[in-house]
């Protein structure tokens, strides 16, 4: 067996788009990994090539994300932008039939895309700790926030009712928050920091906002939730125990279509990829074989 890696750049409406391939030559079907954000890099997923012993792994950063161009273009800053760029991106490289992973913003892709009439190669769909719908996302995070100490609560709420983002005692209320919800290792491991210190934050801020708990960019109204049915495929969606994709909507999700499972990690987050690497894997694994 031949486990190649392969990289280069795929032209996608004018911009250059970087990928790179871990198991060139395995034989099963290919799994794209979509990566969150909005704004985020491919790297915090690395992990992932582990399972490149069996199948191609293709890795991709987004455009103004990571490796790829950087035109600072705001009217691509859209889902339906993202959306068009992953299918000339699977296009590019000549995957005829393939499997999507979609983590956290990723999985809004990896859904929409599955909904598109671009998406007939596509065998499998993984959604680790997606985003489904805005409002119910908001509405966890505002479950997990009233969890938080009083100070913490109260400094939230007079900061963002004044929009005092960069408040140093509002930072720190994130960081509790992200402690507890985003990741629970401290500190954060490498290939999560890699993606942080790459992390493209007016593309977040445009399309998300200033946390992951506040929410008025352009994805504020987005839910995809009464078009889930139409994906017949199977779906896998995976998330922590103290996940921002909570169990509960995910379980909701994952009842409203034919054929889904859910997995969720004990005493994990938003990134139980990380923290719980060979239990994830073989998840994973299994579901693809």
């Amino acid at each position: 067996m031949k486990t190649n890696v392969d990289e280069g750049y795929v032209s996608i409406a004018g911009n250059k788009i970087w990928y790179k391939i871990y198991g060139r030559g395995s034989s099963g079907i290919p799994l794209v990994a979509v990566h969150g954000g909005p704004g985020a890099t491919h790297d915090y997923l690395l992990p992932l090539n582990a399972l490149a012993d069996e199948r191609p792994v293709i890795f991709y950063d987004q455009l103004d994300c990571g490796n790829s161009d950087r035109p600072g273009d705001i009217s691509k800053w859209t889902i339906e932008y993202f959306v068009s760029e992953l299918g000339e991106l699977c296009s590019a490289l000549n995957l005829t039939e393939y499997h999507l992973l979609g983590q956290s913003w990723g999985g809004t892709l990896a859904v929409e895309f599955a909904l598109s009439k671009k998406s007939e190669g596509l065998k499998r769909l993984i959604l680790s700790a997606p985003l489904i719908s805005t409002p119910r996302w908001f509405e966890d995070q505002r479950g997990y926030v009233n969890q938080l100490p009083q100070d913490m609560r109260e400094t939230i709420n007079r900061c963002e009712a004044a929009e005092d983002y960069s408040n140093p005692e509002y930072q720190l209320a994130i960081a509790e928050f992200y402690s507890r919800h985003l990741c629970r290792i401290q500190p954060y491991p490498e290939p999560l920091m890699k993606t942080f210190e790459k992390m493209n934050g007016a593309i977040y801020a445009h399309m998300w906002g200033p946390s992951e708990f506040t929410v008025n960019g352009t994805c504020k109204d987005y839910d995809a939730s009464d078009r889930l049915s139409s994906i017949k495929i199977p779906v896998l969606f995976t998330c922590g125990e103290f996940d921002e994709a909570t169990p509960a909507s995910l379980n909701y999700f994952a009842g409203l279509m034919t054929s889904a499972s859910v997995h969720i990690f004990s005493d994990a987050s938003h990134s139980h990829h990380l923290e719980k690497p060979d239990e994830f894997i073989d998840v994973v694994r299994k579901f693809l074989q």
